[in-house]
């Protein structure tokens, strides 16, 4: 592994850590924010002392208008303080620059992915076992309210939350169904670790994850075998009849939701969005501060419903009335440029296609996620997509690296 990092003693550190921080990231934010720190640091002194050139991601100007209306916004919020936590989130974008700087060939981010693999397969593992727990609790204190109070509280693997657990398992899931359907020559104990993966994600009962998941493989079945697309119909009518009755209450809840609750919850608090884009169009209510002025957009003498309402389970909805319409445009300029140049790499990628169409599929994967959830707000999830999103363009980097060195 030390031939393909960089030669420098500062730099091959610096990316040590980098890939340290990548690999701790399923099972502590903790350890993982640790060794980015680290990365920076040592980042910081080989540039210092090695003056290598900084790639940057085609994205400067739209993430750059993101962040500086991140700031801004801070400064009409009701409660200024509460938005130092999203302020200090912007450093995690760090990981775009540190991605295509500290890894620089294609075996080297091949063997990453391969690692996160295998520990998204180990939390799979352990979610499980925290499934068969909760289920035998709830089914000696519960018996006949079983579907509720399993998804009330669900599996989180070793993450704190089982919306972080699921948008993680996602994320990795999507690459590792690219590399299993698009990668040649892949042994079949990666579909082993596959299964085992998406047990994890079922367990999970996010359905937003769900939904995601279904979407990006749709798209990853369309560049493999798109003929396998007519299957599609058959292959969910099965799952459908074979499925235990909690999971297919589960499914059920996505088209009759009549009775969820956390469905009403979601159709209050996007109205309650709505309301307050209209008010505060151009800065919003301020970055964490829509719990503080929840109530105020709710009818006179109506309580909120049951939930959380520190955001608005929606990404678009979130930004444009925490942050203002202008911040919801520079996110949705960011992510259309990422998708724009995911498709330009695709074009001339060989070796690392599998990838870029993973990125894609993940790209997908989170955006039609964030439509039920405030995915990109959650550092677990947002620095898995970070790690994600950037290595299409190390690909691009790698190739290219690789076919000026067969040209000397």
């Amino acid at each position: 592994m030390c031939f393909y990092l960089p030669a420098e003693i500062s730099g091959r550190w610096a990316s040590i850590f980098f890939s340290l921080s990548i690999l701790t990231l399923l099972f502590s934010l903790a350890a993982s924010q640790v060794f980015l720190a680290a990365a920076g640091i040592a980042y910081a002194v080989h540039l210092f002392r090695n003056h290598p050139r900084i790639a940057f991601l085609p994205i400067k100007l739209p993430l750059a208008l993101f962040i500086v209306w991140t700031i801004v916004s801070m400064f009409w919020a009701v409660n200024p303080a509460a938005g130092g936590y999203q302020i200090r989130k912007m450093v995690l974008f760090l990981i775009l620059l540190f991605a295509v700087n500290l890894i620089l060939h294609l075996k080297h981010l091949e063997a990453l992915y391969r690692v996160l693999y295998v520990e998204a397969a180990i939390a799979g593992v352990y979610a499980a076992a925290q499934f068969v727990i909760q289920y035998r609790a709830v089914r000696a204190a519960h018996p006949r309210h079983i579907y509720y109070f399993m998804t009330q509280q669900r599996i989180t693997g070793f993450m704190g939350h089982w919306m972080n657990f699921g948008g993680q398992q996602m994320l990795v899931f999507v690459m590792l169904l690219a590399y299993l359907l698009l990668r040649p020559r892949v042994s079949k104990i990666w579909w082993l670790v596959a299964g085992v993966v998406a047990f994890s994600i079922i367990l999970n009962f996010t359905r937003g994850v769900w939904v995601g998941c279904f979407v990006a493989a749709l798209y990853l079945l369309a560049r493999w075998k798109a003929k396998l697309l007519w299957g599609v119909p058959v292959l969910i009518g099965a799952i459908l009849l074979a499925s235990p009755r909690m999971l297919r209450e589960r499914l059920d809840s996505i088209v009759r939701h009549g009775n969820d609750k956390s469905i009403a919850m979601r159709f209050e608090m996007w109205n309650v969005g709505w309301k307050m884009i209209k008010k505060h169009p151009w800065v919003g209510v301020g970055p964490n501060n829509i719990n503080e002025d929840y109530v105020e957009y709710l009818p006179p003498g109506k309580s909120p419903d049951p939930g959380y309402h520190a955001h608005l389970h929606n990404d678009y909805i979130q930004f444009a009335a925490e942050r203002g319409l202008p911040c919801l445009a520079a996110y949705l300029w960011m992510m259309g440029a990422l998708l724009w140049n995911y498709f330009k790499i695709r074009k001339k990628s060989v070796t690392g296609r599998w990838i870029v169409d993973g990125a894609i599929a993940a790209w997908l994967a989170l955006a039609v996620e964030g439509c039920f959830e405030f995915n990109f707000g959650t550092s677990p999830v947002l620095m898995m997509f970070l790690i994600v999103a950037a290595t299409p363009f190390v690909v691009a980097q790698a190739e290219t690296s690789e076919v000026r060195q067969q040209r000397r």
